[in-house]
């Protein structure tokens, strides 16, 4: 237990180092070094082009849903490359950018939204557990690899990635108290896009923030300017470095805005209106980064040349990758459940291999 309780307490304010027209604002948070921004920078546009490319693939039926991170793409850039490659990632649904600049290939990043496969990635490869598509189940499962680790006293930090729907889940709240009471070195980082699905933010928690819920559980709270690159990547870096410090689990919550529809399936108008959307546009976290790197002479039109060359070459692999047709195997449904068939699985195997020869039979 803390001996101060006000030290779980969240910034007033989201901290923000580059405001919304690129200019540095006041924070006790370091700015990263100029070469991290223009990493950053280059995955952010790369990114974008994933975002867009996989919109257009769900267009053409190669994909049959798509939960885009446009104009919050600078949360799961820095979620990524704040971690060091022995950390884990937990991604939820719409973090595909996240598992990708972590290291997974983004063609099998996507298999599982494809349909074509449980996962599409070997999670130990490059420690990037399957994308969640329920709320929030990832989560006890990410406090349960970094209580492991520290009690095998590696120094495993892990991301647990979450959107504002999913703090009013159950798991949320019971990874956050298994975590503080263990110790575990994980960092629950809330995506905060406005939205879950339909339901505002309004309608979803009383809390003063997301980041206050943390005070409930003993865990340090802090609130980011999610379209903040900057502030991202020193704030969630903080928080990782806290946490393999041994200062035990931290809760970040990103202000950011989901420009796009929940997924393709999804009609936002419904619920929201363009002038809301509209709003948050001078906002975007690449216009933001871009604006403030030129104007202190770091970004070239060669290096803006580089970033986009490498964004097409991303797009054109996820394309040509998605666009190839493959003979699904019937077995491997049930193939990679369990180590050792239930009877309950041998018996829906038997149902499918049944029904798939009746209909051959036909």
């Amino acid at each position: 237990m803390t001996s101060d309780p006000r030290r779980l307490l969240p910034s007033e304010d989201p901290v923000t180092l580059i405001d919304a027209q690129g200019r540095p604002a006041d924070s006790s948070y370091p700015v990263p070094d100029d070469a991290d921004l223009l990493r950053s920078l280059g995955a952010l546009i790369t990114a974008r082009r994933l975002n867009d490319q996989a919109y257009a693939l769900v267009r053409q039926g190669r994909l049959a849903v798509y939960p885009s991170s446009h104009g919050q793409e600078a949360c799961q850039v820095a979620a990524a490359q704040v971690l060091d490659t022995g950390d884990w990632l937990f991604p939820t649904y719409r973090d595909t950018v996240a598992a990708v600049v972590k290291g997974v290939d983004p063609v099998e990043a996507l298999s599982l939204l494809k349909g074509d496969w449980h996962c599409g990635y070997d999670p130990y490869e490059h420690r990037v557990a399957p994308h969640a598509t329920p709320l929030a189940t990832q989560l006890p499962h990410a406090v349960g690899v970094a209580h492991a680790a520290r009690l095998r006293g590696e120094p495993t930090v892990v991301m647990a990635m979450c959107g504002d729907g999913g703090t009013s889940e159950g798991d949320f709240h019971e990874a956050l108290n298994f975590a503080a009471v263990f110790r575990a070195p994980v960092v629950f980082f809330v995506q905060n896009n406005e939205y879950a699905i339909s339901v505002p933010l309004s309608r979803q928690s009383a809390a003063p923030s997301l980041a206050h819920k943390g005070v409930g559980y003993g865990i340090p709270g802090e609130r980011v300017d999610g379209n903040d690159m900057a502030a991202l990547l020193s704030v969630l870096g903080a928080a990782v470095d806290r946490a393999r410090a041994g200062e035990g689990p931290q809760l970040i919550e990103a202000h950011t805005y989901r420009m796009q529809a929940h997924t393709n399936a999804d009609d936002a108008t419904r619920y929201r209106d363009d002038a809301d959307v509209a709003a948050w546009v001078h906002r975007d976290p690449i216009t933001r980064l871009q604006t403030h790197l030129r104007d202190r002479g770091l970004l070239t039109d060669e290096a803006e040349t580089r970033f986009t060359a490498e964004a097409e070459r991303v797009a054109t692999h996820l394309r040509d990758g998605l666009n190839k047709d493959i003979t699904p195997n019937p077995d491997d449904l049930f193939a990679y459940v369990y180590a050792e068939p239930t009877p309950q699985l041998r018996e829906q195997a038997a149902l499918v291999a049944d029904e798939l020869s009746r209909e051959g039979a036909h």
